[in-house]
């Protein structure tokens, strides 16, 4: 039971609360009086001398200072589909993060006169109209670290597979000015693909943006991944950003970095086609803010966005829910900048910024071929140059089905190793010749045998840049390939031949000529004294495998 002394202060408190002008809160009042009376150590008279209760009472009153809180708050009119509508929050700012009553935060989008549409960064279970939402007057942050490598995560860096919780390095905004030309190195280090058509003829280089371009199913992540397993034995960390991909392919992309050995030094952002677009729109930002962690932390980076078809999509789903107009008359415009402010952080920075680089490799899905869609164009004249996958050529088993007339590199040889440039520099022009005579071949044309030999050089050609999937090729190997076949020793080889007689060349040199290769890796060049003691062991084993076919034959 409350005593009289307590009863005493209440009604005085309550007394004050009404009629003072500062108007303080009832409890607040008892609460200070009593640790201030407590803290004289003297005993309250209730029925004894009341002015010096009355004193204790206007000094303790002094010690309170009245506080006002101000929260921006709206109250939420619609809710579905990812997007909450809401009336109120005055003070509103695009991006801004707002706290909901169920703890989802929401990102505001969109401001009108009368309403702010947030995208919810999660479920909206649990929100229902009329509930207050609250303005955090911050941006959205996602947390980096090299904590992140070899785990699977959502694109808010929440992990996925592995309830082992990462511990950030820091959180970082996922909108950022792309880095100035100033700031900028040129592309002249190689990065390579393991892919021997595009190290040959379109070689990338550390900073480059490559866009892959095709159809569905005829191998566009299958480069990529090809691409991220060749660097198990470079200085390059990978991330692999899945937007809206099916969980099944996700999760057969997850078994090909874990088999190739490269899942330690690989992030894999996956946004799920059933997650709120939200997340679907977010992760090729958080892919790239990581990426940045890591150039800035003096790595190299390589990032594979797969794919920008559905980020476009998702963005395309986000202007219906919010009202904005979803037609090509502002649907491209809006999706240039999305996507260039994007790539545009892809780069490769000058020594005064560390040097270091991000490679960037989106992926796009065209319909039956056609690379004239806006979306298509859009990222072409973004990137750095695109490898084209043409559907004909992964009908007809030739494997990697890249379009060698219609893809480019724009780096070109700069960023290739002379060895390899040596070797190649006449392959594309062998090739675009053959596809030349090739094609009236076909109509029963007479040739000569010039034309003749010109047309089984080519083919020899073709069936030496075939390539399975998932089997990257190290760049000594390639380039001692193209050396072999510029230099003649596959003439005498028949087409089917050539996939044995590489690999039997291959193990043959390690064999007889080890500290050749040794040199040739150091120096990354055909000296005179390497080209001749290369000629000598495959002028030896070339003879020796004509001759055991002829045997066996």
């Amino acid at each position: 039971m409350p005593s009289e002394k307590d009863n005493l202060l209440q009604g005085f408190a309550e007394k004050l609360e009404k009629d003072s002008p500062l108007n303080i809160p009832t409890d607040v009042f008892v609460t200070e009086v009593k640790s201030h009376v407590e803290g004289l150590g003297e005993p309250i008279q209730v029925y004894g001398d009341i002015s010096k209760f009355l004193q204790i009472l206007i000094e303790a009153s002094k010690s309170i200072s009245p506080k006002l809180l101000f929260r921006s708050v709206g109250t939420v009119q619609y809710i579905g589909n990812g997007v909450a509508t809401l009336s109120g929050l005055p003070d509103a700012s695009l991006e801004e993060l707002v706290n909901f009553p169920n703890g989802i935060q929401g990102m505001v989008l969109s401001l009108d006169q009368k309403y702010v549409d947030v995208l919810l960064l999660g479920p909206d279970l649990g929100i229902r109209g009329g509930d207050l939402a609250e303005a955090t007057g911050q941006r959205l942050n996602v947390p980096v670290g090299f904590q992140f490598l070899g785990r699977v995560i959502d694109p808010l860096g929440n992990p996925i597979m592995n309830d082992a919780q990462i511990v950030p390095s820091e959180y970082r905004s996922i909108e950022k000015v792309a880095p100035g030309v100033t700031e900028r190195a040129p592309v002249d280090t190689p990065l390579y693909t393991g892919t021997k058509v595009i190290d040959a003829l379109f070689p990338l280089g550390r900073g480059q943006r490559e866009l892959i371009v095709g159809d569905r199913q005829i191998g566009k992540t299958t480069l990529a991944l090809d691409t991220i397993l060749q660097q198990r034995e470079s200085n390059v960390d990978c991330i692999y950003v899945s937007i809206g991909q099916k969980k099944a392919s996700v999760l057969n992309a997850l078994e090909i970095l874990e088999k190739g050995g490269v899942m330690p030094k690989t992030t894999v952002i996956v946004a799920s086609p059933d997650d709120p677009p939200a997340l679907r729109y977010l992760a090729p930002y958080t892919g790239v803010t990581l990426a940045e962690f890591y150039m800035d932390s003096g790595r190299d980076v390589l990032i594979v966005f797969d794919d920008l078809s559905k980020h476009a999509d998702t963005y395309r789903e986000i202007s219906l829910l919010l009202r904005r107009p979803p037609g090509r008359e502002a649907y491209p415009g809006d999706i240039f900048y999305l996507h260039s402010r994007l790539l545009e952080r892809a780069c490769r920075l000058n020594e005064e910024h560390g040097g270091k680089s991000i490679t960037a490799l989106p992926i796009v899905t065209t319909q039956r071929g056609n690379i004239s869609s806006y979306i298509v164009t859009n990222l072409i004249s973004i990137t750095d140059g695109q490898i084209i996958l043409d559907t004909d050529l992964f009908n007809k088993a030739n494997l990697p089905a890249i379009d060698v007339g219609k893809s480019v590199s724009r780096v070109g040889s700069a960023a290739q190793e002379p060895a390899m440039k040596k070797v190649s520099s006449a392959l594309k022009l062998e090739l675009s010749q053959y596809e030349e005579v090739a094609h009236f071949a076909r109509f029963g044309t007479d040739v000569g045998e010039v034309t003749r030999r010109q047309i089984e050089h080519g083919r020899k050609l073709h069936r030496l840049l075939n390539q399975g999937p998932n089997q990257p090729v190290g760049i000594i190997d390639q380039s001692l390939m193209f050396y072999a076949f510029t230099h003649g020793f596959l003439e005498e080889v028949a087409e089917e031949d050539i996939p044995e007689f590489i690999k039997d060349m291959l193990e043959q040199l390690r064999n007889e000529a080890p500290q050749t290769l040794d040199e040739l890796h150091t120096k990354r060049d055909f000296t005179k004294d390497i080209e001749t003691q290369l000629n000598q062991v495959l002028t030896q084993f070339a003879s020796e495998w004509a001759e055991k076919r002829t045997q066996t034959a």
